[in-house]
């Protein structure tokens, strides 16, 4: 996989990251640099973790699945990303409530809960040749700084953005499936 492919499938990670963020700076009252740097961190480190889980995982079962392994990929990365695609397009769940500062709780919450689809990417990640800790650490970066500046922009760009880049993402991780698919056959 190349690193132009690599930082595609970064990106794509990491725009329901940026999509929570907006829709978590938008609800926030005056945030700071320094806030919005914690949460892009807290998301970073979970999103670089979960595909290094899900290739250990896939690695385990790739033995068994060396024949199949492109159909694999193609499913989760396309079924992944139709699933961005429909969360993109449902109406905003956004509140007009305006919090001070979020706990560390629900912000770990939010990274884990936004971070799985990367664990099935791991899963994919483990069914062709790549480099998984190049590719958990691009995918851990892009998510900090997209959080982070998700946060900042979240007042100015919640209701507009915030949909729009999770269905940027998931029709890039439809790509990065069907690429990988018609690069095996």
């Amino acid at each position: 996989m190349s690193i132009i492919t690599l930082l595609l499938l970064a990106f794509a990670m990491s725009t329901d990251a940026f999509a929570a963020a907006v829709g978590k700076g938008a609800s926030l009252k005056n945030p700071r640099i320094s806030e919005a740097l914690r949460m892009g961190l807290i998301f970073g480190t979970v999103e670089a973790i979960t595909p290094l889980i899900g290739w250990l995982i896939g690695r385990s079962a790739s033995p068994y699945v060396d024949l199949w392994d492109h159909w694999i990929a193609l499913i989760l990365l396309v079924g992944l990303g139709s699933h961005m695609i429909y969360e993109g397009l449902k109406p905003s769940q956004l509140g007009d409530e305006k919090l001070i500062k979020p706990s560390m709780f629900k912000v770990l919450f939010t990274a884990v809960g936004t971070s799985i689809d990367a664990m099935t990417v791991g899963v994919s990640l483990a069914f062709i040749n790549v480099n998984i800790w190049i590719a958990s650490a691009l995918i851990g970066t892009a998510t900090c700084i997209m959080v982070t500046i998700g946060i900042m922009l979240g007042q100015a760009l919640g209701a507009v953005l915030g949909t729009r880049a999770e269905i940027f993402g998931g029709t890039t991780l439809i790509g990065v499936g069907g690429w990988i698919f018609f690069s095996h056959i």
